[in-house]
């Protein structure tokens, strides 16, 4: 499935600005009509360390109304989660009805890094997919939309990606030994990945594979697709805002979402 990708794919700045431009401003229309809607987002990020899943994040908040989203930086589960049901964790960090969960990293960690590291034995990696299928379905059949990336890049860009923040003393911590393992490891995280990709792809919660050697077309892909999921889970019987934003609403109090309303009102 990857070996399919155009990792050569750019786009121009000029593009690039244009088309960013006139897709925030329409992601941030759908934040508020999703929150009317009472339709729960889920926005999964995966990729290969440095391909840029935390400038993606971090440009679709610039859109976003900070009462009505949050971010799940994932990592390794305490001692306390890893005495629950495994998916345990993440089942606490699903948003409410209209708002938007983003997640760096996700569930998938279990058929990636904890398959590859030998954190988990193959037993519970295997096991672990059919688990994913039925809480993705679970979420998706209780209104959720899923919306789930994985960004791509190939080992020498990644190389390529470290030596440069390695340079940088205000960036050079992002790159641990850790890191440089999993490098010296990419052809055995292709292949989990690769699985992961093909029993995880379903209808209720697709991938979308980004090409992320270019930042600018990695990053619009991004938004791009969210607006483009978002629009399809309005379509559901629902009118889709009008492409001019609101008029400024005046502030909102305290237990009001994005659009300025509270729970009670909306429903």
């Amino acid at each position: 499935m990857l070996e399919k990708v155009d990792l050569d794919v750019s786009l121009p700045k000029e593009d690039f600005k244009i088309r960013r431009d006139a897709a925030g401003e329409r992601f941030t229309l759908l934040q508020r009509a999703t929150w009317v809607a009472n339709i729960p987002i889920i926005l999964i990020f995966e990729g290969w360390d440095a391909a840029g899943k935390g400038s993606s994040i971090n440009l679709l908040s610039q859109y976003l109304d900070p009462r009505g989203f949050k971010i799940h930086a994932i990592k390794g589960a305490t001692s306390q989660e890893k005495q629950m049901p495994w998916l345990w964790r993440f089942w606490l960090r699903i948003p409410n009805t209209g708002e938007i969960a983003i997640f760096d990293r996700s569930w998938y960690g279990r058929v990636l890094v904890e398959r590859v590291e030998k954190l988990a034995d193959k037993g519970s990696w295997q096991s672990a997919y059919q688990d994913i299928l039925e809480f993705e379905r679970t979420l998706a059949a209780d209104g959720t939309l899923l919306v789930k990336f994985f960004l791509h890049i190939s080992k020498k860009e990644q190389k390529k990606r470290f030596k440069t923040l390695e340079k940088d003393p205000h960036q050079k911590w992002r790159v641990q030994k850790e890191d440089w393992k999993h490098h010296r490891q990419y052809q055995k995280y292709l292949m989990a990945i690769e699985e992961m990709l093909a029993r995880t792809d379903t209808e209720w919660g697709p991938w979308t594979i980004v090409e992320a050697t270019d930042r600018r077309w990695s990053q619009v892909k991004v938004l791009e697709t969210v607006v483009r999921r978002m629009e399809e889970a309005l379509q559901r019987g629902l009118e889709l805002p009008a492409v001019e934003p609101p008029a400024a609403a005046e502030p909102a109090t305290e237990g009001t979402g994005p659009d300025g309303h509270t729970a009670e009102e909306v429903a």
